[in-house]
Parts: structure tokens; sequence; C-alpha cells
């Protein structure tokens, strides 16, 4: 529980039992004089013993308004006091629990319209929520009440109108459950139809004169624009194209892409993509670099293979463990202010920089004397900060070394300054996402240093995370120690990341561990009777109710992953059961395909690939050799998201093993359904196969 201490000067006043747990987000506030528990039986108990409701508070290490709200309500020690006397407290780590936040934020949707982190909601002792919101503010702010209000109020209700809290809580988990259900008779998608009518909505919303699609707050979202390149490519459709194309540009020149030492912010406040919300998360990374990497496959354009780049470029050197691991994110704030490591003063500059530097940099970056962000959450915000944006790109030749030397110098200045928190937790699935970036691009690129990091991060994954014996795979590790959670998530999104490992390298090792994990994902989380895949295991404790995700928001749903990648895995090892579920899975989902496609964006990936004939580029030799390399190269070169590469070792489709092979270089065979074409060691060919478009079908 939460101690009060006679301890030194400079000493926490308090620490509770958070103080026992590893992730950084509960150890944030493990110093509160709040009586905080971890999710688990205990604080239950309690709830039961003493009668009380219970406060969920659910966040993120990360999270401005998170710290926000600890600084205003958490770390108060009157507020404190109530939450203490009235009410079970428990902090939630949504990243490693994104099956709680599901729940308890469809609830919060439900009932108030909206939602976000912090999450705070009242629930019974057995866990039911009856009462929920976000950031409740110290004092009455814009028609919003005071969190001190908030506690009253519910304190009352509990002791003056119980049974109707118990009938209500009642009636939302009836509710919650109808909402988590889906029907099973669904039609397969008619595929076309929703395909196209997917892509056209999706270019209703795009911006053309910012990039983007929507409006401010504008995030990133990759799996709408890594669909419509499919669209594009589909069906003939440029504008689609031309609005990828214009948002991967618009984003990479904007102030939500760190100009100086690369990588991307979580999202734009603005519709400009020029001031961001400055935090940096591990998952925005990797699906981020897959997009680049398809935009640079279309195009031909050297700038997105350089974004692609600079972002991975960004992760293993501020991101990666010393094993291999990926850390998960970097926060917004530095010494209490939002954006401080990244801004710039007008006069910060002028006093780093020559003249001569000092004129390309502020006119190259835009940077100005009244600055282009003031946050407004701070009371005493720091004056005229700059976000750093390619304002004027256009340079002269011999301005350039000048920009060189300009940026070279401001990032050794903010080497020196006091870093944002990061949160060091490595996660399974945010593991798994960038593994596959980081391989996928170290051969589309040519980039042998990112291929080795993959291969490090697969080992230290393997020898953090997954239990080789039982064939399970857990969901975090910090600090020497891994929590013991199984989410379909972590499977899904490491199964996807290894077998574009495997398709990197043609590795028949890769291939073994990607068939052991399916089908320890089959196992665990498949739904057989009715197709699609729960979130969590059947032995899960403590969850009010078992669900499977069928949202693509900032990260793509474990459904959605796991129906591509089986999609992918059966294509490779000619696995028909895989196939099946994966298509069952789409069938689950089919109303939210056909009425609202824009929840579903990387659904719509395998939607693609299920109603498309894979072209398979099949390498048969030793696959450490340099002709093997030159080959997976030639096939990862080309935008084709409808093909498969593999070797003929392993546990590969069975037809492969059985395609003759020369015992003094590697041979390519292009195949498609159960014709291949003749062996050849001619890139030209294999470029050929891959580049002939498919036919359209009306």
């Amino acid at each position: 529980m939460s101690t009060a201490t006679n301890a030194p000067a400079g000493a926490p006043k308090h620490t509770n039992r958070l103080a026992l747990e590893k992730s950084p987000y509960l150890l944030q506030h493990q110093h509160n004089p709040v009586d905080w528990f971890p999710w688990g039986e205990a604080a239950f108990e309690k709830a039961r013993r003493e009668d009380k409701p219970i406060l969920l508070s659910i966040g993120y290490s990360t999270c401005h308004w998170c710290h926000v709200m600890e600084r205003e309500s958490f770390e108060d020690e009157a507020t404190a006091k109530v939450l203490n006397q009235h009410f079970v407290s428990i902090k939630v780590d949504r990243e490693e629990r994104p099956d709680l936040d599901k729940i308890y934020m469809t609830f919060v949707q439900m009932t108030t319209g909206s939602g976000g982190w912090p999450m705070n909601v009242f629930l019974t002792p057995d866990r039911q929520p009856f009462y929920g919101g976000t950031y409740w503010p110290p004092a009455p702010k814009q028609g919003r009440p005071s969190f001190s209000q908030v506690l009253a109020r519910v304190a009352e209700l509990w002791r003056e109108k119980r049974s109707d809290i118990t009938d209500s809580a009642n009636e939302i988990t009836a509710r919650l459950q109808s909402l988590a259900e889906h029907d099973s008779h669904n039609a397969f998608p008619a595929g076309e139809r929703e395909l196209h009518g997917a892509g056209q909505s999706f270019l209703h919303e795009y911006d053309p004169h910012h990039g983007g699609f929507g409006g401010a707050p504008k995030f990133p979202r990759p799996s709408q624009p890594l669909f419509l390149l499919r669209y594009a490519r589909r069906f003939g459709e440029t504008d689609a194209l031309k609005a990828v194309l214009h948002t991967c540009d618009a984003m990479a020149r904007g102030g939500m892409y760190d100009q100086l030492g690369g990588g991307f912010a979580r999202y734009s406040v603005d519709e400009k993509w020029l001031v961001p919300h400055f935090e940096k998360m591990l998952y925005d990374q990797a699906q981020l670099v897959q997009l680049y990497l398809d935009a640079y496959l279309v195009s031909g354009e050297a700038q997105f293979a350089e974004v692609a780049r600079e972002v991975i470029r960004y992760v293993l050197r501020d991101l990666t463990h010393p094993g291999g691991g990926f850390y998960s994110a970097e926060d917004a704030d530095s010494e209490g202010k939002e954006g401080k490591f990244y801004c710039w003063t007008h006069d910060e500059l002028s006093q780093r920089l020559t003249v001569e530097e000092f004129n390309v940099a502020t006119r190259y970056f835009g940077v100005t004397r009244a600055g282009n962000f003031l946050d407004h959450s701070d009371p005493e915000p720091l004056p005229n900060q700059n976000v750093l944006s390619l304002a004027d790109p256009k340079l002269v030749a011999a301005d350039q070394p000048l920009l060189e030397a300009a940026k070279a110098k401001l990032l050794a200045v903010r080497a020196r300054r006091v870093r944002p928190h990061f949160d060091d937790k490595v996660l399974a699935s945010w593991n798994g996402q960038m593994l596959g970036a980081v391989a996928r691009a170290a051969v589309v690129l040519q980039e042998e240093d990112f291929k080795l990091a993959a291969e490090r991060n697969l080992a230290f994954l393997k020898a953090k995370l997954w239990d080789a014996q039982t064939k399970t795979l857990y969901h975090r590790w910090r600090d020497g120690h891994r929590d013991d959670v199984q989410l379909l998530d972590a499977y899904a999104n490491l199964l996807a990341g290894v077998v574009e490992l495997y398709e990197a390298t043609v590795d028949p090792r890769h291939l073994e561990f990607a068939v052991e994990l399916a089908e320890a994902t089959m196992k665990r989380f498949y739904d057989p009777t009715h197709g699609g895949f729960w979130q969590t295991t059947a032995d899960a404790p403590h969850l009010l109710l078992r669900t499977k995700e069928d949202y693509d928001g900032a990260e793509p749903s474990g459904n959605s992953v796991a129906a591509l990648v089986f999609l992918k895995l059966a294509a490779i090892c000619d696995r028909k059961d895989w196939r099946e579920a994966a298509e069952k899975t789409i069938r689950l989902f089919a109303q939210r395909l056909h009425q609202m496609p824009q929840a579903v964006p990387h659904l719509l990936l395998a939607l693609d690939d299920a109603l498309q004939e894979p072209k398979r580029v099949v390498l048969v030799g030793d696959f450490t050799c340099g002709s093997t390399a030159a080959l997976l190269r030639t096939a990862h070169s080309v935008f084709e998201p409808h093909k498969v590469v593999l070797g003929n070792a392993g546990p590969v489709d069975p037809f492969a093993k059985t395609l003759p092979m020369n015992e003094e270089f590697a041979q390519a065979y292009c195949c498609t359904g159960t014709a291949c074409r003749p062996p050849t060691r001619d890139r030209s060919q294999v470029l050929e196969f891959l580049k002939t478009q498919p036919k359209l079908q009306p």
C-alpha cells in the first residue's frame, strides 16, 4: 500500500506497491500518495471485502495528458485521500494490456462518444464498468467537472444508489458482450465491390492541399495509404497513387518528421503536418517504414528510400537494447515541457551557427523570431519555439554544404539536451512489426547492417519472450523479466515479422520458427467454429469478456494481421487449413468491410490478397551464395503486393522441393497457380514476371 516515510530531504515521501512492477508507466506512479494496485486479484479482493468501487486508470508512459493528470491529481494529497478512503485504485499500462484497454475503451466511447488517454473508469468489484471518461481537470473547466467533483459524485452514488449502479453495470456489460459478437454466417465479401468502394471512400477524405486523410489532428495511419497503393494498382487509379505519394512527401517535409534525427512523431496537431505531438512510438516507425518502402518501389523516388533508412537508423540508434530488442517509445515531454528537446528559437540558431549557416538553415527550416509552436496545455509555455520543417527545401548547390554543417551542429547541441523519457520495455507485438520492416528494408535498400539488426532482434525475442518447450510467446520483457501475458497481437505481429525475415533471406530456419509460431497462434487464439481470432487465450484471468478485435487504428488489429500473414504463409507452405482460417476471419468481419471500410484498412489488405492468386518466386540453390542474394534483391525490387518469395528447403510448399536445382548457381522459378516458367538466372525475366499487371475484373 501507499506509505508515507520520514525519508531524507529529496527522497520520495510516498511509495506504493507499483514500485514492485516493471512497466515504466506504472513505475511513474510508484511515489504517488494514491494507494495504487496493479491489475490483479489482490485489488478485486480488497474491493469486495471493503465494498468499494474500483477506479481503473489506464494510460502509457509517453502519454502527455497522463503526465498532466498525474501532476494535477494523482500527486495531490487531498485527492489521494479521497481515492484511498472511498475507492480501490488500479493502474494499467495500455501497451502491456491492450486487451483490457479495448474492453473499457469501448465502454467509454459507447457512453461518452469519445475516448483517449488517460482513461479513467469506475467499476464494480466484479470489474463491471458503470461510469468513465478520460482526462478530468483539477478544477471545473469549459463545462467539464473537476476530478474531485467526479470522485465525490461517484462515491455518493455508490452509497445511496447502489441498486441503480448494479442494474446499469449489468446492462452495460450485456451491451459490451453483444458488441463483441459477430455474425459468423456472413457471405464472403464480393471483393471487387468492397475494394473499390473502400478506395473511393478513402479518396473522399483525402486533403489535396496538405496530404493525408481527414482534418486536424492528422494521424499517418499507414494501413490506409498502404491499401490505396494496392487499390491504385488493381484498378488503374492514378489519383490514388498521387494521393499517397503526396501524403508521404508532405509528412516527410513537415515537423511531424524529425528533420535532424529521423523518426516520426505520433501525429500532427494541425492539418499541415507542421506541429507534432512529439512522442515517438515504435509501431509508427515500423508501419511508416513499410509505407515509404512501397512509395519508393512505386515511384522510384530516392527521397522515400532515404526516409525509410533514416527512420530505421533512428530506431537502431535510440530505441534498441544492446541485445537487439526494440524499445517502445520516446516521450513528448522533456524537463516537463512538451517539445523542448526538439524545438529551437531564432536566437539559439544565431548563437550556434555561422552567419552563412544560419541564413541557409532558417530559410530551409522556416525558423522565425515568433516561432510556430506554443504548448497550450502548459500554463507557462516556452516562448518563440520553432518546430523544424522543410519550409523552403530548394537549395542551390553552394548551400548544401552549409545546410549539412548546420544540421550536424544542431544535432550535436541537441544531443547535450535532456532527452525525453523513453519507455524501455520490449513488446513482442511492436517488435514483430519493426522486425518485418527492418528485414524488408534490408533487401529492398540493400543494407546489410539492417539484415544483421533484424537477425539480432529475432534472436533477442526468442531468448527473452519465447518458451521453446511449451511453444508460448509472452508479450513484455523489461529489466530482465518477462510478463505472463499472452496476446494475439504479440503472436500475429511477430509471425508477420518472421515471415518478412524469411522472405528477405529464404533462410529455412526462419520459416521453421514461423511454422511453430503459426501453429501456436492457431491453437491458442483461433475460433474454428465461428472464425476469427480471440484477442486473449481462453484461460486469461480476470477478464470481463473475451473479444475479437476488429478495428485497425493507430495499429492494425490482431485479426487483420493474422488474416494477412496466414494467407501469405499458406501460399509459402501450401497449407490449405491456414488459408481457410484467414478466409473465415475475413468472412466474420464482412459487414465491417462492406459498411465501414475506414475501420479496417489493414483487413482490406488481407481481402485484396485473398482475391488474387499470388505470384511465387522460388529460389533454388544455396541461400547464402551471392547469386541467390542477387535474385532475392530482384524479387523485392518491384511493387507487387501479391507475391511470395521462398526457397526450396525447410517446411515450404512440397512442390517447391521438387523443382530441379543446379549445383553451381542459384536459379529462380516464377510460378502462378500450378504453372511455373522455366528456371532462370536472368534478373530481367524475374522483373518482367513481377511487373506484369494482374487482369482487372469488372
